[in-house]
């Protein structure tokens, strides 16, 4: 399955819009019934609008009706594998997936978990805290 996740985050990345920074970028999520969601980057000129390649694949899954993932596996012409951005590592770790693939066009691939991807993130946990600051 992660080969045909990998391809289907290549063919994603193939449709993303990113005329500013030429840096396309294509995600692929598995769902834990094995459905698969993707993504790509769509840049804007106003750049806080753009929005990354793993955001659009978990948000188009979520619209659909999943909450439950399984993989996520993000691409992009990179040297080494690429790794998802801070903003997309914070909405990742929303939601309970098993691993995370990071990939390259050369087919070079790295296996991690959120945690790793996150460590000390900020989850619904974080929200049943009470202040105790004053």
């Amino acid at each position: 399955m992660e080969m045909k996740l990998l391809a289907a985050a290549q063919a994603a990345r193939d449709n993303a819009y990113a005329p500013y920074s030429k840096f396309k970028v294509g995600a692929a999520v598995e769902t834990v019934d094995g459905e698969i969601f993707t993504g790509c980057n769509i840049e804007n000129a106003s750049y806080g609008l753009t929005c990354c390649a793993e955001r659009n694949a978990v948000f188009a899954a979520v619209c659909s009706g999943v909450r439950r993932f399984k993989t996520l596996c993000v691409v992009a012409d990179t040297d080494e594998p690429v790794a998802p951005c801070g903003a997309c590592r914070q909405v990742l770790a929303e939601f309970p997936f098993e691993k995370i693939i990071l990939a390259n066009c050369k087919g070079q691939t790295k296996t991690m978990s959120v945690a790793e991807l996150l460590p000390y993130g900020f989850g619904s946990e974080s929200l049943n805290i009470k202040n105790k600051c004053k």
